[in-house]
C-alpha cells in the first residue's frame, strides 16, 4: 500500500462513535476535519491526548472543525473511557481496522523487546475538498493539540 502524503485524497470511512452513530468522512465535505489515531483507551498517553483534544473542542467547534479519535477499541470501551475521563472529543470504533489500515497507521511496534502490531499515534487534517492537508506521525502528545490548531489557522490563512 502506498503511504499517504499531503495532497492525496483522504480515504473515506464510516465508523460508529460511542453513541453508536455512524460517522462518515465523506459527509464532512466543505469543512476541515481532524482525525487522530491512537493505540488504546485508558492508556496514559492516549488519555492525555484525548483530554487535550477535549479541552480544546470548543476552539475547534468555533471554526466548525470536527475532531475524531479512532482506535481499534469497541464502542463500549469508548463509552466507558469517555465517561470516566469526561471526554468531549468524538471517539470512533475501528475493530476491523478499516480506517486504521487505510491511513497506514497499523504498524509493527516494539516494547520491552516484544514485537507486535499496533496503532502508530498519528493525526491528519482533511481539507474541505477531502484531501489530506497535513500529517503528523509518531505524535508526541505534549503540545500536539496546539500544533494542530496552529496548522489549521495557517491553512485557513492560505485559503487552502
Amino acid at each position: 500500500m502506498t503511504e499517504l502524503t499531503v495532497g492525496m485524497k483522504a480515504p473515506d470511512f464510516c465508523l460508529p462513535d460511542s453513541d453508536e452513530q455512524l460517522i462518515c468522512l465523506a459527509e464532512q465535505r466543505g469543512i476541515y476535519v481532524v482525525v487522530y489515531f491512537y493505540p488504546k483507551d485508558n492508556s496514559s498517553g492516549c488519555t492525555h491526548e484525548a483530554r487535550a483534544f477535549s479541552d480544546a473542542i470548543e476552539t475547534f467547534a468555533r471554526d466548525n472543525t470536527p475532531v475524531y479519535g479512532i482506535s481499534p477499541d469497541s464502542i463500549a470501551s469508548h463509552r466507558r473511557f469517555s465517561e470516566k475521563q469526561h471526554l468531549t472529543v468524538n471517539l470512533l470504533s475501528d475493530p476491523t481496522l478499516q480506517a486504521i489500515e487505510a491511513y497506514g497507521v497499523w504498524k509493527q511496534k516494539k516494547m520491552y523487546g516484544r514485537e507486535y502490531m499496533g496503532v502508530e499515534r498519528s493525526t491528519f487534517i482533511i481539507d474541505p475538498e477531502g484531501m489530506i492537508a497535513h500529517i503528523w506521525r509518531k505524535v508526541k502528545v505534549k503540545g500536539h493539540v496546539d500544533e494542530v490548531l496552529a496548522r489549521l489557522e495557517e491553512l485557513r490563512a492560505q485559503g487552502r
